[in-house]
C-alpha cells in the first residue's frame, strides 16, 4: 500500500509550516554507505545527523525487488539507447562544436555558450515532431482528465479520462510519446497514460508506483519516474516502462523537480517538504549530497542555465530563485521575484527566465490570488525587468513557450484555467480547463530530445 500523499498529510513529521517563511526542522543526514538493499516502500531512516548545509548522504543504490510486478531481470548495462538519428537534427553549427565531455549515448553539447542552442529557435523543430498536432495538453488533478487545446483558437477541442490524480505531460526522450504522470494522491493505483502527439489520443495506461513526475536520463537509456511520497527515483525502461532499478533518497522529503548538468553526469532535485536540494550522481547512481538552502524552505521548480553550470531554484516560501553553483553544490545568489515562486520556463531565445508566482504560499490556495503573477528575469543582470500581472488575480503554475516563444502558457492552479502571456507585452488569455491544473505541456516543441517534466528539450 502506498503512502499517503504528502500534499495531504503535509508531512506527519511536523516539518512543513506552510504559512511560514522558514522551517525550523532539519532532516537527519544518512551515513555514507555502498551496501544495496532490496527496494522498499517505507522510507529509509537516518542513522546519523550534521549540522552542514552541504552534506554526505546514504550512498546506497537500490535493488530490483524481483518480486515486484514491474521487475525485471535485465541489469542497466544490459539496456540498449534509442536510435538518436531517429528523433534527432544535426548541430546547426559545427564550428560551435566544443570539448563537454558528455556522457556516452548523450548527443554532443554544440555550443558551450548555450546548452540549448538545439532548441532556441522554431526552425530547430525536429523532423520526427514536424507533423504533430499543435496542442496545449493540460492535466487536471482534481477531474483525474487532460483538456486538449487549440492554441491557435484557444478552445478546448478535446477532453478524455486518465488515471487518478494527472500531475505533468511528460515528452518522451524521442519526441514520440507524451507521458501523463497520473501518480494517485494518497492511493496504490499510480499510472502512467502515453498520449500520441500526431492524434493527441491518448493510450492504455501503465500501472506504476507513484508516478508525481517523471525525467529522463539525457542518454535515453532510462526513464526517471519521481515516487514523491516513497522518496524515490526508479530508473525504468523508457518504452515500456518495466523497472530496472531504484535511488532511494531518504532525506528529500517532497523529491519532485530536477534538471541534469549540461554533460549528464549528474541531475539535481528538489525537496520541497524540508527546504533542500539533493545531487544524485547519474554515473554511479547514487546519492552525492545534499544542500541545505539559506533561506525559504519549500523548492519547486529547477532549471540549468544556458552557460551550463549555475542552476535557478523557485522556491515557493522564500518567493523568489536561488541561484546555485552546480559543479560546487553551492548557494551563490538569490533573485527576488514574487509570492510563492513555483514554475519556470526559458525564452525560446534563452535571453529570459519567465517564473511564475503562483500568489501563495500554501499547497492548497484559493483562486483569484492578486499577488499571483509573471516574472520576467534578465539572465544576464539576473534582475526582474518586467512583472506580468493577471486581470483579477490568478494563479500561474507551470507550463512552457510555444515553439515560436511568443506565447507563454501557464496552468491556473486554483482558477481552473489555462493562461496564455503575450511574451511581447504580458497581456494574457484565459481558457478553462478542469478542476486544478497543473504541469501542462505545449507541443510540439523545438529541440533533438527530452530530459522530461514539462519538455525540457535540448
Amino acid at each position: 500500500m502506498i503512502k499517503p500523499s504528502l500534499r495531504h498529510i503535509l508531512l506527519l513529521s511536523g516539518t512543513l509550516f506552510l504559512g511560514m517563511h522558514n522551517l525550523s526542522a532539519t532532516p537527519a543526514i544518512a551515513q555514507t554507505s555502498d551496501t544495496f538493499t532490496k527496494t522498499n516502500k517505507s522510507d529509509a531512516s537516518a542513522s546519523s545527523s550534521n549540522n552542514n548545509n552541504n552534506t554526505t548522504p546514504n550512498n546506497s543504490k537500490t535493488k530490483v525487488n524481483t518480486n515486484d510486478k514491474d521487475a525485471i531481470n535485465a541489469s542497466p548495462s544490459q539496456a540498449t539507447p534509442p536510435d538518436l538519428s531517429k528523433s534527432s537534427n544535426p548541430p546547426s553549427s559545427q564550428k560551435n562544436i566544443t570539448q563537454i565531455q558528455t556522457i556516452p549515448g548523450m548527443p554532443p553539447v554544440t555550443d558551450s555558450n548555450n546548452i540549448f542552442s538545439e532548441a532556441s529557435k522554431p526552425e530547430h523543430i525536429a523532423e520526427a515532431v514536424k507533423h504533430d498536432l499543435s496542442r496545449i495538453y493540460v492535466p487536471n488533478l482534481r477531474s483525474d482528465s487532460v483538456s486538449v487545446i487549440d492554441p491557435k483558437t484557444k478552445k478546448v477541442v478535446d477532453t478524455f479520462k486518465v488515471g487518478r490524480s494527472p500531475q505533468h505531460i511528460v515528452p518522451s526522450w524521442d519526441l514520440r510519446t507524451l507521458w501523463v504522470t497520473n501518480n494517485s494522491e494518497g492511493h496504490p493505483d499510480g499510472s502512467l497514460t502515453p498520449i500520441d502527439p500526431t492524434t493527441g489520443k491518448a493510450g492504455k495506461s501503465i500501472a506504476v508506483d507513484d508516478p508525481y513526475n517523471m525525467y529522463f536520463t539525457p542518454d535515453g537509456r532510462y526513464a526517471v519516474v519521481v515516487a514523491e511520497a516513497l522518496r524515490r527515483l526508479d530508473f525504468r525502461d523508457p518504452h515500456n516502462m518495466k523497472l530496472e532499478f531504484s535511488i532511494s533518497t531518504p532525506q528529500c522529503a517532497g523529491v519532485n523537480h530536477a534538471d541534469w548538468s549540461e554533460d549528464g553526469r549528474y541531475a539535481i532535485f528538489t525537496c520541497e517538504f524540508h527546504g533542500y536540494l539533493t545531487k544524485v550522481d547519474m554515473v554511479n547512481h547514487k546519492v552525492a549530497g545534499y544542500l541545505k538552502l539559506s533561506k525559504g524552505g519549500m523548492p519547486q521548480d529547477i532549471r540549468i542555465s544556458p552557460q551550463g553550470h549555475k542552476f535557478y531554484v523557485a522556491d515557493m516560501l522564500a518567493d523568489g530563485v536561488f541561484i546555485i553553483d552546480g559543479d560546487k553544490f553551492k548557494e551563490i545568489g538569490f533573485i527576488p521575484t514574487g509570492v510563492g515562486a513555483h514554475g519556470m520556463y526559458l525564452s525560446r531565445d534563452t535571453k529570459y527566465l519567465y517564473v511564475a508566482n503562483r500568489g501563495t504560499h500554501r499547497v492548497h490556495g484559493k483562486p483569484g490570488s492578486k499577488k499571483g503573477n509573471v516574472s520576467v528575469v534578465d539572465l544576464a543582470s539576473e534582475k526582474v525587468v518586467k512583472t506580468w500581472l493577471i486581470p483579477g488575480g490568478g494563479s500561474p503554475d507551470m507550463g512552457n513557450v510555444s515553439a515560436d516563444g511568443k506565447t507563454l502558457w501557464l496552468s491556473g492552479r486554483f482558477d481552473d484555467v489555462a493562461y496564455a502571456f503575450d511574451t511581447e507585452n504580458g497581456d494574457v488569455a484565459k481558457v478553462t480547463v478542469g478542476m486544478e491544473p497543473h504541469g501542462l505541456t505545449v507541443w510540439p516543441q523545438p529541440g533533438r530530445y527530452s530530459i522530461g517534466h514539462t519538455g525540457l528539450l535540448r
